[in-house]
């Protein structure tokens, strides 16, 4: 559960979650990082290094420059903890669904005989 505790944690700056979406569609050095995500280039690499050191990101020495890529895992393990939620609602919208299905059955049959 802790892992879970801690991934909400990294996700839940909104200067990280910038990033995160900066890096969606692939990996990308520093430089364009900044550009997309519209943040200093010192506040990138500090939050870098906290989703480097989280398992959020990778880093690829490209020459003299680093570049930064998602990695799926701790995006999995978070995936995996809202599904136990999902499949509980799922649940219950079934069974509202289902209760909603029988009212309107009986509320139908009651109106036949009096037609």
């Amino acid at each position: 559960m802790a892992m879970h505790i801690n991934a909400f944690e990294m996700l839940a700056d909104p200067t990280r979650r910038l990033i995160v979406e900066a890096l969606r569609d692939g990996e990308r050095p520093v430089n364009d990082i900044v550009r997309r995500a519209g943040i200093h280039q010192s506040g990138v690499s500090r939050h870098l290094r906290l989703l480097h050191d989280a398992g959020f990101v990778s880093i690829r020495p490209e020459g003299r420059r680093r570049v930064y890529a998602l990695q799926p895992g701790p995006f999995r393990e978070l995936e995996a903890w809202i599904a136990g939620y999902r499949r509980l609602w799922e649940a219950r919208l079934d069974r509202f669904g289902a209760a909603l299905e029988e009212r309107r059955n009986d509320g139908a049959a009651k109106e036949e005989p009096g037609q």
